[in-house]
C-alpha cells in the first residue's frame, strides 16, 4: 500500500469516526432544550447504547485508538438521550413503545 492508499484510507476512517460521533448530537440539543423524548424509540436507543458500548469493548480488546475515541465519544449524546427517554418514560410522560 502507497502512502497515498494509507492517507486516503485515513481519511475515510477518520470521516467515519467524526460522523459517528456528531450524528446523534443534534438529537441530544433538541431533548435538552424540549425535554420532548415522545417520538424517541426506547428499544432502538437500548440497542444503540448496547451495538456503541460493544464496539467500544472491541476497539479496547484491539487497542485501537481510534475506534476506542470514537465510540467512547459517540456514547456520551447516545446515553443522555437514553436517559432521558427512560426518565421520562417511567416518570409517565412517555408510554412505553418500540
Amino acid at each position: 500500500m502507497t502512502s497515498l492508499d494509507m492517507t486516503s484510507l485515513e481519511f475515510v476512517g477518520f470521516s467515519a469516526s467524526l460522523l459517528s460521533v456528531l450524528n446523534q448530537f443534534p438529537q441530544a440539543i433538541k431533548v435538552f432544550r424540549s425535554k420532548d423524548t415522545h417520538s424517541i424509540s426506547l428499544l432502538m436507543y437500548c440497542i444503540v447504547v448496547a451495538c456503541i458500548t460493544l464496539w467500544l469493548v472491541y476497539g479496547i480488546m484491539l487497542k485501537d485508538a481510534p475506534l476506542i475515541w470514537a465510540n467512547a465519544l459517540s456514547l456520551i449524546p447516545i446515553i443522555y438521550i437514553f436517559i432521558m427517554k427512560l426518565t421520562n418514560t417511567i416518570t409517565g410522560k412517555d408510554k412505553l413503545s418500540i
